[in-house]
């Protein structure tokens, strides 16, 4: 895929709001045919621009209601060490986000848990299959934004 257009960004952000509408009612609203909209989606998910499509979940009806930061520091950074971190964030359902830090943080941990003591479980289950040198946690009170939607 060369470049993406004006007519892309209008499927993707109309997409963003909601990936289950029918391909007639996207087309109504880009203007364009079900069949033309079809295609480009289909070749933006050649393209690797668009990497899947999932429904957006209340976390507190399922009972999932803290939110967690977790701050991580690391004495090791070694490429076993980073598989092996990789792997055990990656095996745990709870954690949502892991990000790779510049400055004092080595490791951002983005995590969804219903309480106190579900962080505590995440925690001990963490810390029992990789070295942590420092973790610290950040617990979220109040949700101003949260989203997926890209700005287009």
């Amino acid at each position: 895929m060369s470049e993406i257009d004006d007519i892309d960004r209008r499927i993707l952000s109309a997409l963003q709001r909601d990936a289950g509408q029918s391909l007639d009612a996207l087309g109504v609203q880009i203007g364009l045919s079900r069949n033309a909209c079809w295609r480009r989606i289909r070749q933006m998910e050649g393209a690797g621009v668009i990497t899947g499509r999932i429904a957006t979940v209340d976390p507190a009806k399922l009972g999932l209601g803290l939110c967690v930061f977790m701050q991580v520091r690391t004495n090791a950074h070694t490429p076993d060490w980073l598989e092996k971190f990789s792997a055990a964030t990656k095996a745990m359902p709870e954690i949502q986000g892991v990000y790779r830090m510049s400055g004092d943080l080595d490791y951002l941990i983005r995590a969804r848990v219903a309480d106190m003591a579900g962080y505590d479980r995440l925690y001990q289950r963490l810390i029992s299959k990789v070295a942590l040198s420092d973790v610290s946690a950040s617990f979220v009170m109040e949700e101003i934004k949260e989203t997926a939607q890209l700005p287009l």
